[in-house]
Formats: structure tokens, sequence, C-alpha cells
């Protein structure tokens, strides 16, 4: 077998994710993403079970795969009880681990999302830790946001909330003792050394480009092509 096919063939997902699909197209007509991107579940798991080496790589090097919002509603509806977003789940694995993810605008994307809400939970404890996020990144949230972020512990204070602090409330400060429980967690399930792995393809990515890791950061984290809306039927 070739290296993808093995690959997909030792996740555990792949076994319980895709049963025997007829192609009757009910999860894409639930699909919340197929309604709004060029994204098709019924052919994803189509390609998958057809178990064609070079169709496959070709969705692990496209934006395909990264439009699947996880809200997992095929399940809910599939006569043979599949799940094409658990496929989608083993898909974009494949595509980290053996660095396809690179090759596509939304792959490319996964270096944004390790730098922010990844770090951000072992580091803080939380997906989204409001002093680590940048106007610059987020111009269309405007300037009061702007003002916000700039008067953060005045925002927070006036509001109750625990913003770094110690003992309860929301978003107070997380005990080492919990985070290093995170980072063991991070450890033992590969989600650490599939971050490294995210960093290194991404530097061999951003070296091609001809872009500093700042540029390609910045690049990555903004760049929109703007194609990946649904086309017109």
């Amino acid at each position: 077998m070739g290296k993808i096919k093995d690959y997909l063939k030792n996740d555990i997902r792949m076994e319980e994710g895709l049963v025997a699909c007829i192609q009757c197209g009910t999860c894409t007509a639930i699909c919340p993403a197929a309604e709004f991107y060029n994204y098709d579940p019924r052919k994803i798991a189509n390609i998958v079970q057809s178990q064609d080496e070079d169709q496959i790589e070709q969705l692990l090097r496209s934006d395909t795969i990264w439009y699947c919002g996880e809200c997992m509603s095929c399940v809910t509806r599939c006569p043979r009880s599949n799940a094409p977003g658990m496929l989608i789940q083993v898909l974009r694995a494949a595509s980290q681990d053996l660095g396809y993810f690179t090759d596509s605008e939304k792959g490319r994307q996964q270096l944004a999302l390790k730098r922010t809400v990844g770090t951000w939970i072992v580091e803080h404890g939380y997906c989204i830790y409001p002093r680590k996020l940048s106007y610059e990144n987020h111009p269309e949230a405007g300037l009061i946001w702007k003002w916000e972020q700039e008067h953060l512990d005045e925002v927070h204070e006036r509001l109750g909330s625990n913003f770094d602090g110690e003992g309860p409330g929301v978003l107070r400060k997380i005990p080492q003792e919990s985070l290093d429980e995170l980072q063991r967690i991070f450890d033992i399930t590969g989600a650490t050394e599939r971050f490294r792995k995210i960093e290194e393809d991404s530097a061999r990515k951003a070296r091609e480009m001809g872009l500093s890791d700042e540029e390609y950061f910045h690049k990555v984290y903004t760049e929109n092509s703007g194609k990946h809306g649904r086309d017109p039927q």
C-alpha cells in the first residue's frame, strides 16, 4: 500500500467514520459548509472509499479539507451511519503530518492557528487570550475594539471579571499545575509533535516563498484569495 493509504488505515477514526458510503448525497444536502464553500462531503467520502492514492493526495494538498466546521450534521442524517466529518479529521491530520498542508491557502493557516489558539491553550489555558490579540491582524473589528485592547485591564475591571487574577472568576489566571497537566496531555497525544511539524514545514514553505517568518505568518493570517465561495449553479 502507499504511504497515504497506510496512514489512513492506521487511524481508528477511518474505521468508525466510513462504514459503506452509498453516495446518496444526504451529507452534502445537510452540510452548512457545502452551502457556502466549494465543498462536497459526498465526493470526499467517495474518494476516500476508492483508495485512489493520487486523488487522496490531491485532497490533502487542497483547500477542500479545511472548509468543514466539524458540526457533525452529516452523522445525524447518514442512512449508513457514516461520519464524513470524522474522515475530514483524519485527512487533516494526514495533511499536517505528511507536510501537504502548506500547498493550499487554507492549509497554510494551520500555522496561524497553532501560534494563536494552540499556543494560548498550552501557555494560558484559554483558546482566546485577550492580551495576545492584535488589532493589526484584526482591523475589521473596528476602532472601538482597538481602544478596548489598549485598555484591557480597565475594561475588565469595569466588567467585573478576574482577568489574570488569582482565585475564581472569569478569565482568571490558570494555576501552573493545571497548565503542566495540559502540556502533558499535548505531549502524550502527539499534539506537541504535530505543533513542531507544523512549524518545521511552515518554515520550509516560507523559505520557498522568499519570506521571513514574520512576513509568512502575517500572510497566512490575513490572506484570502476570495476563491473559496461556492460556485454559482
